[in-house]
């Protein structure tokens, strides 16, 4: 995709329109950043192309069935769904995928019903290893970096306990790392999940490795409970630099960016 807006060159009978997932929130600057990521993208996107973005939960009038009915109301023929989550490990890809009637049954037993839809779905992919979003979390690191030859990186990811989910999860995160650790020059790039817990053992090994030469970065969307409490509290005692914000925050409309071009092409072709 180019900074410059162009008009669609699209059959007219066929009109696309993006429709952004992500998880609820109590916390009103969560919407707020999904909002604000999305004002970004439309400046990149082609004329034509309306955005909704909708919630799981907590963001009354925002759920899933209410941006496709708004997009289905303005003609929209194509819906490309952008899931924003970290990982395909998330029992939330598997519910969505289902709701849309993309999969005949969940994975995992879910609440979560089918929804009304008649527009043509594309579905995206969650963040997972693009490489943009390796270079994403490196650049919001490394200020905590001083010789990173000597220093070593563990992500911090929710992960789950389901199998298959748990699998998906740790494949996601692992080659993440591993391509952090290509273009960081660390001595090592690793990971640890929050569920199963990994995360203490796995600080460490490396702090008894490298004293405190070691950068834990929380792998979430978001600042909150999990990057604010959670991770904090189980590494209590340990010496480790912490980056403290949510490394895949949502900036400059880059994680949402590279789904939207992928999907996009698929359906102008």
């Amino acid at each position: 995709m180019t900074n410059k807006k162009e008009p669609l060159a699209l059959n007219k009978s066929v009109q696309p329109g993006v429709l952004i997932i992500s998880h609820g929130s109590p916390d009103p600057g969560w919407a707020e950043l999904v909002d604000g990521t999305v004002s970004e993208l439309m400046e990149l996107l082609p004329e034509g192309i309306s955005v909704e973005a909708v919630f799981l939960d907590n963001q009354e009038g925002r759920l899933i069935q209410d941006g496709i009915d708004r997009l289905e109301a303005q003609g929209i023929t194509e819906i490309i769904v952008i899931p924003l989550f970290v990982s395909s490990g998330s029992t939330h890809i598997d519910e969505i995928t289902y709701a849309l009637g993309i999969k005949n049954t969940p994975e995992k037993e879910t609440d979560m019903e089918r929804l009304r839809i008649s527009a043509r779905v594309f579905l995206g992919v969650p963040i997972h290893d693009d490489p943009l979003i390796a270079e994403l979390v490196w650049d919001k690191v490394k200020g905590l970096s001083k010789r990173p030859e000597r220093e070593a990186l563990v992500l911090v990811g929710h992960g789950s306990r389901h199998d298959g989910f748990r699998q998906r999860w740790k494949e996601g995160i692992a080659a993440l790392s591993a391509r952090i650790g290509e273009i960081s020059g660390l001595a090592a790039a690793d990971y640890a999940l929050l569920n199963p817990d990994s995360l203490r053992s796995q600080v460490s090994r490396y702090t008894e490795e490298m004293g405190d030469e070691v950068i834990v970065a929380p792998l979430f969307l978001s600042a909150g409970y999990f990057t604010k409490s959670v991770i904090p509290e189980r590494l209590k005692g340990l010496q480790y630099r912490y980056s403290g914000g949510a490394v895949a925050a949502a900036s400059s409309g880059r994680p949402l960016d590279v789904c939207a071009n992928i999907e996009y092409n698929e359906i102008s072709e």
